[in-house]
């Protein structure tokens, strides 16, 4: 079984396991552009995509983590997924989509496909916001567990954009995992909530990492966007700081780091 992980932008990247291609939160939009997130939260896109539509080539799946956010799911994403045949996502996104399915927590699909035989993945819950505020601030956001049958060392998890939350526990004792892709960048809108975040810390994601006994831990969903408040190589320093159980894989943006 052949497996690799590109980084496209924020937490798109495309996991290609033996020839079956899925992309994560397709956001493909260039910098520049500042966009509302709701309830008077904005931020500006730092970043460009690491590759073109044409360089990604085809995909086979998208799993969307939430549509209402467009560090998430930006317009370029959106028309980019028209071309997709399935878009795996909440049961809110699947609405406003004419290929998507969606998915509530712990609900799973089989995905079939002769590449990755007994391919099942299963919406995980999150927590998109600080423990105070109530969940319609952010909208409903899910984030993924991928399995197959060639597994050995256990499954392949996507956090999601969430902070730690009691429901790290539950999928701890539901799920083994090898691969953990966390979302990080600690985002905040200090103007709006103060220090109240809305994705992981370092510190958070090892904690949750730790707690999951993740064997290899990915970083994603760290840079090109100014709510981002742990960036780039601010998040490589503080792993510094910190002691992590797993071992830690860096992607580089628009190559592919393969994994065994």
């Amino acid at each position: 079984m052949q497996i690799s992980i590109t980084h496209i932008d924020t937490a798109c990247i495309v996991l290609d396991i033996n020839g079956y291609r899925i992309m994560t939160d397709p956001v493909l939009g260039k910098a520049g552009k500042l966009y509302h997130f709701g309830f008077g939260a904005f931020s500006r896109k730092t970043g460009n995509p690491a590759l073109s539509k044409e360089e990604i080539g085809k995909i086979d799946l998208i799993l969307l983590s939430h549509h209402q956010h467009k560090d998430n799911f930006d317009r370029a994403g959106k028309n980019f997924s028209k071309s997709v045949d399935r878009v795996i996502t909440t049961k809110p996104a699947a609405k406003t989509l004419k290929n998507g399915l969606g998915l509530d927590n712990w609900e799973s699909i089989s995905v079939q496909t002769p590449k990755v035989p007994g391919l099942k993945i299963t919406a995980t819950p999150v927590q998109h916001r600080p423990w105070w505020l109530p969940s319609f601030f952010t909208g409903k956001v899910i984030g993924f567990m991928l399995e197959w049958d060639a597994q050995h060392k256990g499954a392949y998890y996507i956090s999601g954009d969430t902070v730690f939350f009691k429901g790290i526990k539950e999928i701890a004792s539901r799920f083994t995992i090898d691969v953990g892709l966390f979302h990080l960048g600690a985002v905040q809108f200090k103007y709006l909530t103060g220090l109240g975040k809305y994705t992981f810390d370092v510190k958070g994601a090892v904690k949750a990492a730790n707690l999951l006994a993740i064997n290899t831990f990915i970083p994603i969903h760290y840079s090109g966007w100014s709510h981002f408040k742990e960036v780039d190589e601010q998040v490589q320093q503080e792993f510094d700081k910190v002691s992590l159980n797993s071992d830690l894989r860096w992607l580089q943006s628009g190559f592919s780091l393969g994994l065994k």
